[in-house]
């Protein structure tokens, strides 16, 4: 039965509703994307209500090098990340498409199944406001890896992105036990999501 003010309802980019009716244990089939303030700006969009923080969790933070949008996308659970360089507005408005089709791509360069994380194109995407300091710390860190390989490079457009990925999962972190999040990605099993 649904509450007298009807199902608790919020929109996701592209318009489209979802429930942000607490999830039943089992039966939570949605990806979270937190944002920081910068990319929920961009996407223009009213985050959910605050769900609840999960190692499943993505975060999402706009970069800008060259003066080009860049997006880094990590994972809570293993800081598993991927960084895609001249993202325009109207991509990352589709960001469902865009996230799952991101990491698939990045998941395959690994070798590591597509069900890595679940299956994330048949999930919901919902968008929400960040919510752990210490993921966005290690991002801060990841951007600025970025920044020094795009540098050394001559620039965005001289950049080897497939290194650079490649570099990201391959930096160890205290927050993960020192260990490099392509090797936490590579121990899940489907059990784990």
């Amino acid at each position: 039965m649904e509450p007298r003010n009807g199902p608790s309802v919020s929109l996701l980019a592209g318009g489209h509703a979802f429930n942000t009716a607490p999830p039943v244990r089992g039966y939570d089939h949605r990806v979270i994307l937190r944002c920081t303030r910068r990319l929920l700006r961009l996407l223009g969009t009213e985050p959910a209500a605050d769900p609840v923080p999960g190692a499943e969790d993505w975060y999402g933070n706009l970069l800008w090098f060259d003066r080009r949008k860049c997006l880094l996308l990590t994972h809570v659970g293993t800081l598993f990340s991927v960084f895609e360089a001249d993202v325009r507005a109207g991509g990352v408005r589709d960001t469902h498409r865009l996230v799952t089709g991101l990491i698939a791509r990045e998941l395959a360069r690994e070798g590591l199944p597509p069900t890595t994380f679940g299956l994330l194109g048949w999930q919901e995407l919902i968008v929400a406001r960040t919510a752990d300091r210490s993921v966005l710390g290690c991002m801060n860190d990841m951007a600025v890896l970025c920044e020094h390989a795009i540098a050394t490079s001559g620039g965005l457009r001289q950049a080897d992105l497939v290194d650079l990925n490649g570099a990201l999962r391959r930096n160890i972190n205290s927050t993960r036990g020192y260990q490099r999040p392509v090797d936490l990605a590579t121990r899940r099993t489907p059990s784990q999501h």
